[in-house]
């Protein structure tokens, strides 16, 4: 296995806080993968912490999202680390770009192996946070890991409802499924031919008038804060064309038997916002709550500190880890 090579400068795309202590560190998951996270504890601390583990947005790095909400957390009182998801960033994993509702879930349960077994950690207290197609993931996480004392979700997607239906579920029957099977499958055999993946979505490079908001949101963020190189999703597209097993792969089946406590985020103006709203309404127990953010847009979440409600969600992880 190849060994991983680390970035040693600070290369976020957020200033670094004096406030917390930084480190790199790595961990394998159960299917071999090594992942690489940065490790964010406050400072002059000697006690057992509680602990978070974030990662998200779908198709970005721990130096872009998830970085900024840990290095928060850490700067209210918890121990935090932000990893690169299996295929991504600094982490293993071959091809790059790659995805998988399966590897991605272990990718959470891997950070709360390796949380639980930090000295630093108190591992009865350790919560996780995923950020877009992440808060997903994290769902998908909670309802298998009973470890996860506490889940934060942000601006939430659910992948595969939305690869396999569509936006809106616009695209929920079989013959819309079946064409985008087809040209897929189409695309895989020409990948084979040529030895490499077409790798699919994006950021657009440029705005035009009849783009919808939501691209233009996605746009404006990575222009403004978010652009990462180790990012796809800061560059040519999100993942390989393999990841098209999310179409028949529903994640968060049993959301219902979540006994943890979940606080879902969203904004009211977020084209996403759906996604929330539905998973939080199969979700059972009075520990659970849904956010919604007056004004906000799907992409104020990833980055504007004024509108993500960081005093809630520690407050949150407060009571609960």
């Amino acid at each position: 296995m190849t060994e991983l090579k680390l970035t040693n400068i600070w290369d976020k795309v957020f200033p670094k806080s004096e406030n917390v202590c930084h480190e790199k560190v790595s961990f394998k998951n159960r299917y071999g993968i090594e992942l690489a996270a940065d490790l964010y504890k406050p400072l002059d601390n000697d006690s057992k912490l509680p602990a978070i583990a974030c990662s998200g947005p779908f198709g970005a790095v721990k130096e872009q999202v998830s970085g900024l909400y840990a290095q928060k957390l850490a700067e209210m009182g918890f121990l935090t680390i932000a990893f690169d998801p299996s295929f991504t960033g600094e982490s293993g994993g071959e091809p790059r770009f790659m995805a998988s509702p399966d590897i991605n879930t272990e990718d959470f349960q891997a950070a709360i192996d390796f949380l639980a077994t930090n000295g630093d950690v108190d591992a009865e207290r350790i919560g996780i946070c995923g950020i877009c197609g992440w808060g997903g993931i994290a769902l998908n996480a909670a309802s298998l890991d009973t470890r996860v004392k506490a889940t934060v979700t942000s601006t939430m997607y659910n992948m595969t409802r939305q690869i396999g239906k569509g936006y809106y579920d616009e695209a929920d029957n079989a013959d819309a499924r079946y064409e985008m099977k087809v040209a897929l499958n189409n695309q895989r055999t020409e990948d084979f031919k040529n030895g490499e993946y077409t790798r699919i979505g994006g950021v657009v490079k440029e705005v035009t008038d009849d783009m919808p908001k939501f691209a233009k949101d996605y746009h404006d963020y990575y222009i403004e804060l978010g652009y990462h190189p180790r990012s796809p999703g800061s560059n040519d597209g999100w993942n390989v064309i393999g990841c098209m097993s999310f179409i028949s792969q529903p994640i968060i089946a049993y959301s219902d038997e979540i006994r943890s406590p979940v606080l879902m985020i969203h904004g009211e103006k977020a084209h996403s916002r759906y996604f929330s709203e539905d998973e939080f309404a199969k979700l059972t127990g009075d520990n659970k709550e849904l956010m919604i953010i007056p004004n906000a847009v799907h992409t104020d979440l990833y980055y504007k500190t004024d509108v993500i409600p960081f005093d809630k969600i520690a407050e949150f992880y407060n009571k609960y880890l």
